[in-house]
Parts: structure tokens; C-alpha cells; sequence
């Protein structure tokens, strides 16, 4: 069956992709939402004045704003509707993951399967609401402390811009589920994905700017070229890495037959956690910075002013604080989405094994080592990865979409939305034999 698979994964052209229908509305259907979702990253919210509000933007764009810019695809620099982004989704569901991890009531929703996910993704569209509301006002209030910002100050700007960024994004979470059940790819991430690639060609040619002014040495923007090459190499390596683990099948008998035992592997991704850790990270460390960075003359206690300093995008708190959480995330997201348990069961319910091991406990054990050591490696892959690029960016000034989470974010996105594509080529053309087979074998019973 595999052999199959990769003969046809192999001979996948122009010719089977135009013969696939399905998948080109699909494909269609993705293209026109990311379209809609740029289209909305250009409406500005009512009430601001556009120049005001894009000097006081650029006086902070190299701190945690330039950054929360990126992942809203440019919106915040524009102040639009949609400048709160996916944010509040992410931080939600990042909530509630961790709920039903220590809630036993929202674990036992988690376990009964399809109708328990169904409830549990209703609390986090309720957490959205939430989250949306505090961040939305508290921008409203910041927007209102700068200087000329906004044209008219008071209640009804307040409630417009609450209204308005709240809905923006609820529209960006619905729009993500309908890329996700009737387009190609996760819709949550594509979002994210289709802001970062708009603004690369503005960060090239921002970084070619610098170093035509001299602000950046020749030598300089080709180390920068140059380890963007690595990281995107890096990334695709181990984005396809993995461990198998050899499952042995015993010999059987049917009837009167006896069947050969079987062997096959169990594929255990380097990096099960995916894009995932490095955006749950950014999202909590841009949650507090969100209100403040807004404005200049926003009144803050000592502390807090001290604490948002130390939070900077390239300062040492922040990077311990962004590594830390990638860690904590790479292997609290492989525990929720792997379960040992649950995988040696189901090879003992076939009555396959793993050699040396005692099916049952004993496998998942086995399992659980093999998992932790390589969701090690996949962790310290990630924090090299994000990190790395940020103390460059940090030291020169490169604009944020040349950093390793954005380069992580496409390349993983890519890798995934392909494999996409390619698995229902397959799955089309294997229909496509059954039907000939079916054809044929109907005229041999004429």
C-alpha cells in the first residue's frame, strides 16, 4: 500500500491536478478568504486620524508592536478593523487547553469525542468575546491618550471601536473554520501565514534600503540572505524528520490458511508541536504589552513601566521568557495531540507489538521515552530557530518578517498546506482507478 502511495505521489502533474475538481475549489475557496482577510487589513477604524496615528506608531514599531503588527498582517500599523487580528482566538484556546488539562469536567467533555470538542470550542468562541472585549477597550483608551490621534474622544468612540475590533475578530475565527473545513490547509494558521508573506516584499525592500543609505554594510545584508537560506534549509529538514518505531505483526491463521507476519513503522514527527509553540509563546508575551504600547503618555506605575521595558522585543527577559514558553508549549502541545496510552492499546488490539517491549504498558512507556528525548531536540530546534534571527534583527534593525518565527510560520504552513494538496491528488486518482476498475470489471461481466 505504501509502495502505491509514493508511485502515485510521484507521478502527481499539471494533467491530475486540472482533472481534480474538488480540490480546485478548494483551492479557489482559500485564495478568495485570505483575499477578503487582506482587504480588511485596509479599512481603517472610524474616528483616527491616519497621520497621527502612523507617527505614533513608528516612534514604537521596533518594540513588541512591530511585532504584533506582523502577525496581524500589517492592520495595527494601519490601525484597521482587523487590528486586533487572531490574537484573542489563540490566547483563548491556548486558556482552554490548559483548563481541560487540571479541570476534570472539561477533561471528561475532552474525552467524549466529537460532541465534546464541539462544547469545548464554544467556551473558547466565549474566551474570544472575552479576551477581544478587554484588549479592544483598553486599545480605545490608549488611542484616545495619544496626541491628535483620535478626531472625536468620548464614549461613542469607545463603544464604535470596541465593536468594531471585537468583530473584526470573530469574522477572522469564523472565516479561519470555513478555510478549514472547505478550503486546503489549518485556516488559523494560513491567516497568520497570508499577513506575514504581504509584508516580506515591504521588509526586503526596507533591509535593500538600509543598505543603500549605509545604514547596513553590504557584507552585513548578505550574512542576512545567507541565514535566511539556513533557517528556511533547517526548518524543512527537521519539519520532516522523524523516529520510527519498528511494529511487528504476529503470524495468524484463517480457516485452513496461515498468514505471514507483518512489519511496518510508527512515525514519531522530530517536531510533533508544529508552528504552534512559537505562536502561542508571541501571543502571551504581546497580551500584556498590547494597551500600553499605544501610547506614549499612558500613565503606568514604576514597576509596570519597568516590567513592559524588560518585555522589549530583543531585550534578555523577553528572550528568556519567549524560550522558556516555546519549551513549555512543544511538549505540553505533543501531550495533547499524542497519547501513548491510547497508541499502545490500539497495537495491542491488532496484535502488534514493538520487539523487546511487552505490549501494553510496557509499549507505552517505551513510547513516552522515545517521544520525550525527541521532543527535546524539536524544542531546542525551535528556540534556535526563533531566537537566533531575533538577536540579529535586535542589533541591526531588520525589519521583523526576516525573524525565525515568521520564516518558521511560512515554511511550516507551506510544508503542510502541500501535503495537503498532494494527499487529495492521491486520493482522487486512487478514485479515479477504482472507478476504471469498477468499468472494466463490469464489461467482462457483459
Amino acid at each position: 500500500m505504501a509502495s502505491a502511495a509514493e508511485q502515485l505521489a510521484s507521478n502527481l502533474n499539471f494533467a491530475a491536478f486540472a482533472k481534480a475538481e474538488d480540490l480546485k475549489k478548494r483551492i479557489w475557496f482559500t485564495i478568495g478568504a485570505l483575499l477578503v482577510y487582506r482587504l480588511g487589513t485596509y479599512i481603517p477604524l472610524p474616528g483616527i486620524n491616519p497621520d497621527a496615528f502612523a507617527q505614533a506608531f513608528s516612534s514604537q514599531s521596533k518594540g513588541v508592536l512591530g511585532m504584533f503588527n506582523m502577525f496581524a498582517g500589517g492592520a495595527v500599523q494601519r490601525m484597521a478593523i482587523f487590528a486586533l487580528g487572531i490574537m484573542p482566538y489563540i490566547s483563548a484556546s491556548i486558556i482552554m487547553q490548559l483548563m481541560t488539562s487540571v479541570i476534570p469536567s472539561l477533561e471528561a467533555l475532552k474525552k467524549e469525542g466529537e460532541q465534546g470538542r464541539k462544547i469545548i470550542n464554544q467556551y473558547t468562541r466565549y474566551g474570544t468575546v472575552l479576551l477581544a472585549l478587554v484588549q479592544a477597550y483598553g486599545i480605545s483608551i490608549g488611542l484616545e491618550g495619544g496626541n491628535g490621534i483620535v478626531n472625536d474622544p468620548g464614549m461613542f468612540f469607545r463603544i464604535s471601536t470596541v465593536v468594531t475590533l471585537v468583530g473584526g475578530t470573530m469574522f477572522l475565527m469564523w472565516l479561519g473554520e470555513q478555510i478549514t473545513a472547505r478550503g486546503i490547509g489549518n485556516g488559523i494558521s494560513l491567516i497568520i501565514f497570508s499577513g506575514i508573506v504581504a509584508g516580506l516584499p515591504r521588509a526586503i525592500s526596507g533591509t535593500l534600503e538600509l543598505g543603500r543609505t549605509g545604514a547596513l554594510s553590504t557584507g552585513l545584508i548578505l550574512a542576512i540572505i545567507v541565514l535566511a537560506i539556513v533557517v528556511i534549509a533547517v526548518i524543512v529538514f527537521f519539519e520532516r524528520a522523524q523516529r520510527r518505531l519498528l511494529i511487528q505483526y504476529p503470524k495468524r491463521q484463517v480457516g485452513n490458511r496461515m498468514f505471514q507476519g507483518d512489519t511496518s513503522h510508527l512515525p514519531l514527527k522530530l517536531n510533533t508541536s508544529g508552528v504552534i509553540p512559537p505562536i502561542f509563546a508571541s501571543s502571551l508575551l504581546l497580551l500584556p504589552a498590547t494597551v500600553a504600547g499605544f501610547s506614549q503618555t499612558t500613565n503606568l506605575p514604576a514597576w509596570a513601566s519597568t516590567v513592559l521595558a524588560s518585555l522589549g522585543h530583543g531585550q534578555p527577559l523577553y528572550m528568556a521568557f519567549y524560550a522558556a514558553m516555546i519549551i513549555f508549549f512543544a511538549f505540553f502541545y505533543t501531550a495533547i495531540v499524542f497519547n501513548p496510552k491510547d497508541t499502545a492499546d490500539q497495537l495491542k488490539k491488532h496484535s502488534g507489538f514493538i520487539p523487546g517491549y511487552r505490549p501494553g504498558e510496557r509499549t507505552a512507556e517505551y513510547i513516552d521515552f522515545v517521544l520525550t528525548r525527541i521532543t527535546v531536540i524539536g524544542a531546542i530546534y525551535l528556540v534556535l530557530v526563533c531566537l537566533l534571527p531575533e538577536f540579529l534583527i535586535s542589533a541591526t534593525g531588520v525589519p521583523f518578517y526576516l525573524g525565525g518565527t515568521s520564516l518558521l510560520i511560512v515554511v511550516s504552513v507551506t510544508l503542510d498546506t502541500v501535503a495537503q494538496i498532494q494527499g487529495h491528488l492521491i486520493a482522487h486518482q486512487y478514485e479515479g482507478l477504482i472507478k476504471k476498475s469498477k468499468l472494466r470489471g463490469g464489461k467482462r461481466s457483459r
